[in-house]
């Protein structure tokens, strides 16, 4: 018996071959938009990390401290180095000290080996709201005499 033409090319395969490409429309839709919104979360990540000057320190309470330098990190959004400096008690204190970002130090005059640990340094600043031993440094003199501007967010007063 001969099979008739047309015999498995039955209609009830071809839409199954039309959907193929709308699938993968679809499918490529999604991606790009799922990579849109990947795209756009990751670029607001950036933004929660950064701050005001106003939102976490006080121009009112300017402090100076005198210590050494234990450590620098030297990274974005802001670089800071952390320094022991002797409480009214005698009693060594840590102090964190922010700086501008690396690029605007940079631009202020500074280098990686402006600042290293064991310097004695000087430092200008204003004090964190909250009472934590955090400074917005505005000015840093460095062992050698030099004072450099620390393109903080606060000013360089």
């Amino acid at each position: 018996m001969a099979i008739p033409q047309g015999v498995g090319e039955r209609d009830e395969f071809r839409p199954a071959q039309r959907d193929k490409p709308r699938s993968m429309e679809r499918r490529l839709t999604m991606n790009a938009t799922l990579k849109v919104l990947i795209a756009g979360i990751a670029s607001l990540i950036p933004a929660f990390g950064h701050h005001s000057f106003a939102a976490e320190f006080d121009e009112k309470k300017p402090i100076t401290l005198t210590g050494v330098v234990t450590k620098v990190e030297w990274m974005n959004p802001h670089a800071h180095f952390f320094m022991i400096v002797k409480n009214g008690s005698g009693l060594p204190t840590t102090w964190d000290m922010e700086l501008g970002s690396p690029n605007v130090l940079m631009r202020e005059g500074w280098m990686r080996s402006s600042l290293k640990e064991g310097d004695e340094v000087t430092v200008q600043g204003s004090l964190a709201k909250d009472g934590s031993n955090l400074v917005n440094a505005k000015a840093v003199t460095l062992s050698n005499g030099k004072r450099v501007l620390a393109g903080s967010s606060g000013g360089d007063k």
